[in-house]
């Protein structure tokens, strides 16, 4: 129980330093982050809300230390995940009450697998 323990708490880390690593890329590139980890109740969460220009952006972090055991980091954004990242996603319009605010979903991948940080940006990751 010990060892589950400690690998949830290393997960954590590597998850929220995967997405301070994601806000320094998109900040890099000129989005302006508008919230990060947004929840909508038991529906789930989304890792960052940012602006690129005038169009809102979803973005969904992945971050590993090891692609032996669970594969490549933005493999893990499937379907299932997709839909719930899309029902979070109207969650945050209607919180906002927006309307007419174009959007996208991007994946950023953090993999920490190979002794140094690379970091990998599908935008329009999917629809």
């Amino acid at each position: 129980m010990e060892e589950q323990k400690s690998f949830q708490s290393q997960s954590k880390a590597t998850g929220h330093e995967g997405e301070d690593e994601a806000c320094r890329f998109v900040t890099d590139l000129g989005y302006r982050i508008v919230k990060r980890n947004f929840n909508y109740g038991k529906v789930g969460e989304i890792d960052i809300v940012a602006m690129d220009g005038d169009q809102l952006v979803f973005i969904e972090v992945k971050a590993r230390t090891n692609n032996f055991s669970y594969g490549k980091p933005e493999d893990a954004v499937d379907w299932r995940k997709q839909k719930q990242l899309k029902r979070v996603a109207e969650g945050y319009y209607h919180i906002n009450k927006l309307q007419d605010q174009a959007c996208r979903f991007d994946v950023i991948a953090v993999d920490k697998s190979g002794g140094k940080i690379e970091v990998r940006h599908q935008k329009t990751a999917f629809y």
